[in-house]
């Protein structure tokens, strides 16, 4: 009896031990199968790769790349769509297709798929939605549903009615589902953002519209369409949609002008559709940091309709950057601003007007990285520049009344035919400048811009080649002897200089860039910088002669301290005060300040930059008119003089005129 009380207890805990060790296997398989697959196993080497499978019930697997002694995901193909579940019907009948299925690739799984749909359910494509609106949206599953769209495009070759537009547009809608943007990103494929937009732009292109208008409305897809005839009187498809989980809607609108309606021969149809957030998606594939700010909006138009309207409202409404119209270029896969042209625009919404071709269909907005708009910034140019004119004509003023007195050696008369040059000069560039924000702005006066421009262009950098023209005669009076050339020969080479050189430039950029219409901003009456670079022909002259300018000041001052070696304590405080007041008048003369301009080309610079750029390039006509001439101890001696002088002959002549009336002169009696 005790011993089988013993056999007893020692079955007793030997099963319980046997349970406690399958609960705890048990425990560690359910740990291991819930473990998120985020990181590798082993050491973590920068650049290195790595892969993990997916977990339970999906096929695949996950990508690492080691960055900075981490694991990082960069592609994700787990999926659990195939042709065994994605169609509502039983799936025994797809069976004959064979075993070989669950081994193949997404894109032969996709094409699977889209022959058993379009036997099955070939009137309205309507036999999957159900497990494709079910099914979660990781990077496999969104592969799939993309392969299976640009199929359906490409494999129907009937017209597309309303009830499979309608279908296309449900499994559209739930990859196109802003919870899934962040997962565009790991798709290994980098197009299949290109590919999805294609695809629908595609299908729409089949689309038939009866008599009625199709209005097919989906959170994250809209579909509109109609017929058009001569006898509209214009038409306009309106879109509002949610850019994101917020309740905030974005509205979109394409015009159909009643002038081009009259192209139309015969009764066409029209079909626009929106995406709020297929942009969003664009950019995570581009891998670029301009954001789209609007709704993306593609439109079918008749042969005959060469151009639409337009309009976006923005998603964020900053009113410091602008905004710049595109089209989506389908081969290059990019966005373009050939085809598009800003009509008007302010802090809510821009109008854009497009040119729809087959390259061109779907058309949206891009935030501009290189303009900072401040009402700060508008205040400092435009007060500085009021100042700055105001100062260049007293400057020039003063020059005319003492030109005599302080010209009176060749050296001293070329000095300040510089000096005058670049007064006269920057006046003239700070009022075409004016002009040209007059033309810029909600309508743009092309042909008016381009000649104001081309003005502004050619004078300020005049303003710079007659400031490398007195680096040069400083460099020719310190490095020369002066006489050993005449007069007249340098002053041909300084206006050579000072307008020949400028002249060729501003010509050869506008002969070359304004044919393709890349002379000007789509924004602005200024220099492209976004398609044809031509702002390069300003920037790139003006750094080399600030450069060059540098190197002047710099054997200024070698020159100067020279000629102080081996004088007296005095001598050598004297010599310090010289060379502070030439690296004071030079470097306003000469255009050091536009160095600052480096600074505010960097994208992303801070606003302090812009604002110190402006100050100092705003006013430097008052730089010019304090440096170049009231600290010049000869003109404010010979004013000084000229003023002392009329104010004796307005004396005497008055007192000449008093003794007159005092003493007339008797006539014979």
């Amino acid at each position: 009896m005790t011993q089988m009380l013993l056999l007893y207890c020692l079955v007793f805990l030997l099963l319980t031990e046997s349970c406690r060790t399958l609960s705890k296997a048990v425990s560690k398989s359910k740990q291991e199968s819930s473990r998120p697959h985020d990181v590798c196993e082993g050491l973590c080497v920068d650049n290195s790769h790595c892969s993990q499978t997916c977990p339970p019930d999906t096929q695949g697997n996950v990508g690492f790349l080691c960055r900075k002694k981490k694991w990082h995901k960069i592609t994700d193909t787990c999926q659990t769509l195939n042709a065994f579940n994605i169609f509502e019907m039983d799936s025994h009948l797809v069976q004959s297709l064979g075993e070989s299925t669950k081994t193949e690739d997404c894109d032969d799984q996709a094409e699977t798929i889209t022959d058993i749909l379009m036997q099955r359910c070939p009137k309205d494509l309507s036999c999957v939605i159900k497990n494709i609106q079910q099914s979660p949206r990781i990077p496999g599953n969104i592969a799939v549903i993309v392969q299976l769209l640009h199929n359906i495009s490409t494999a129907l070759l009937t017209e597309v009615d309303e009830a499979k537009m309608q279908s296309y547009s449900i499994m559209a809608n739930h990859i196109l589902n802003s919870k899934s943007i962040s997962n565009w990103t790991f798709i290994p494929e980098r197009n299949s953002s290109y590919v999805l937009l294609h695809s629908v732009n595609s299908f729409v292109r089949k689309l038939f519209i009866n008599k009625h208008p199709i209005n097919i409305s989906d959170a994250f897809i809209h579909t509109m369409g109609a017929t058009l005839s001569r006898d509209n009187n214009g038409k306009n498809f309106t879109f509002s949609m949610r850019v994101n989980d917020s309740s905030n809607e974005v509205k979109g609108k394409v015009l159909i002008t009643r002038d081009e309606l009259q192209r139309v021969l015969s009764p066409s149809q029209v079909v626009s559709v929106a995406f709020p957030t297929l942009g969003a998606i664009l950019e995570t594939s581009l891998f670029e940091s301009i954001p789209v700010n609007g709704l993306v909006l593609s439109v079918i138009l008749p042969k005959e309709l060469q151009s639409v309207s337009l309009i976006f409202e923005k998603i964020n409404k900053s009113e410091e950057r602008r905004t710049q119209c595109v089209g989506w270029h389908s081969l290059e896969s990019r966005w373009d601003q050939k085809v598009c042209k800003m009509i008007q625009e302010d802090s809510q919404q821009a109008l854009c007007k497009c040119r729809p071709s087959k390259l061109f269909t779907s058309f949206s907005i891009l935030m501009s990285p290189h303009t900072l708009e401040s009402p700060i910034l508008i205040y400092i140019t435009y007060v500085g520049l009021g100042i700055s004119i105001c100062s260049l004509i007293l400057c020039l003023s003063i020059e005319a009344l003492v030109w005599g007195q302080v010209t009176k050696t060749e050296i001293s008369y070329l000095r300040h035919v510089c000096i005058v040059n670049v007064a006269a000069a920057l006046l003239m560039a700070d009022v075409w400048f004016i002009l040209t924000s007059l033309l810029s702005g909600p309508v743009t006066h092309h042909n008016g811009c381009v000649a104001a421009t081309f003005f502004v262009h050619f004078f300020y950098l005049s303003v710079f080649f007659w400031m490398f023209a007195k680096a040069l005669l400083i460099l020719y009076g310190i490095l020369v002897v002066f006489h050993t050339l005449p007069k007249s020969v340098l002053m041909a080479c300084l206006f050579s200089v000072g307008y020949g050189c400028p002249l060729v430039i501003a010509v050869i950029t506008v002969a070359a860039t304004e044919p393709g219409k890349g002379y000007l901003r789509p924004e602005a009456c200024w220099l492209n910088w976004g398609m044809t670079k031509a702002l390069l022909a300003f920037v790139v002259p003006a750094l080399a002669i600030v450069v060059v300018n540098l190197i002047t000041v710099a054997l200024v001052i070698a020159k100067t301290q020279r000629a102080s070696i081996g004088s007296s304590m005095f001598q050598e405080v004297r010599a310090i005060v010289r060379i502070s007041k030439n690296i004071a008048i030079l470097t306003p003369l000469l255009g050091l300040t536009w160095g600052f301009g480096i600074a505010t080309v960097i994208d992303g610079s801070s606003l302090a930059f812009h604002i110190l750029f402006s100050l100092l390039n705003a006013f430097q006509g008052f730089f010019i008119l304090v440096f170049g001439t009231i600290l010049d101890p000869k003109i404010r001696e010979a004013f000084y003089g000229r003023i002392t002088s009329a104010k004796w002959i307005s004396r005497l002549s008055e007192h000449l005129s008093s003794e007159f009336s005092c003493h007339p002169t008797k006539g014979p009696s």
